[in-house]
């Protein structure tokens, strides 16, 4: 287990980092305070991508957040890609590093989605050692991200909220609280919201996520391909009130939009903070 850290720095607020914003960033230097990167687009042996991280690196702090470390699988950790991120994370050195509780596969195959866990002791007892393996391997602390989903399993015991708190206890790890996955979630199963966001302990929380979504009425589907909805806004003042200043990413991977429009977004989140902090973010 890596040494106990001292308590996450703000960075203040981001925006994904995407190739078809690569030119603009180094030409316009956008008031954005940090980029998050997708690790998976990063573990290559050079080229493009690697150019521009280096390049927007050297300017701005970064985060790396990853999709495929399926933590919560019964398959074997995948242990060349942990390697991999690990270097990469050498390269870049990153705020910190963040991936999804979920499992995206087993028996090696890769369902491409990331698939929600029982919310059980059996779970926990599963999941616990692999975080400690991966902190182990990777020399610092993993972050992991509540996923939205569709389905619940009966087996579970417990809410996905205490679930998350008793891993980050067992494990000593981080949180990434995503506002929208909670938003998300509570309209396809029907909980409150923010007894989510209470139930998790403040002194865990590393980052929040901000993303849009598609609402079909019945349920709602994350898509990442819109701008935050009130609902979601309102949730992250909640959110703020409860965790403090917390650093804030706004996350679009689907009809992304010129770069100027996602900095307003980010604009009103920073305005967001500062209503409900009372100070300025």
């Amino acid at each position: 287990m890596p040494a106990a850290p001292s308590p996450p720095r703000p960075l203040g607020f981001g925006v994904g980092l995407r190739p078809a914003h690569y030119a603009a960033i180094l030409e316009s230097a956008p008031a954005v305070d940090w980029f998050e990167v997708i690790t998976e687009n990063y573990l290559v042996g050079g080229g493009r991508p690697l150019h521009f991280l280096d390049a927007i690196r050297a300017r701005y702090p970064i985060v790396m957040h990853g999709v495929s470390l399926s933590i919560g699988s019964t398959a074997p950790l995948d242990l060349d890609y942990i390697e991999g991120v690990r270097n990469l994370a050498a390269r870049c050195e990153p705020e910190w590093v963040s991936d999804h509780l979920c499992w995206t596969g087993t028996d090696g195959i890769n369902l491409h989605d990331l698939l929600p866990l029982p919310y059980t002791e059996e779970a926990l007892a599963h999941v616990a050692p692999r975080v400690a393996e991966v902190q182990d391997r990777l020399g610092r602390r993993l972050v992991l991200e509540n996923v939205s989903s569709y389905i619940s399993y009966t087996a579970s015991a417990m809410t996905e909220w205490e679930f998350l708190a008793e891993l980050a206890r067992r494990t000593d790890c981080r949180l990434l609280l995503d506002v929208n996955n909670v938003y998300v979630s509570s309209r396809n199963h029907g909980f409150d919201p923010r007894a989510f966001i209470d139930g998790i302990p403040t002194e865990r929380v590393q980052q929040f996520h901000l993303a849009g979504h598609l609402d079909l009425g019945s349920h709602v589907i994350d898509t990442h391909d819109a701008p935050v909805c009130e609902a979601v806004w309102d949730l992250y003042a909640h959110a703020l009130r409860r965790h403090g200043p917390v650093s804030t990413l706004l996350e679009r991977d689907d009809h992304i939009p010129p770069l100027e429009e996602l900095v307003a977004e980010l604009d009103r989140a920073r305005a967001t903070a500062t209503a409900a902090l009372g100070v300025a973010a």
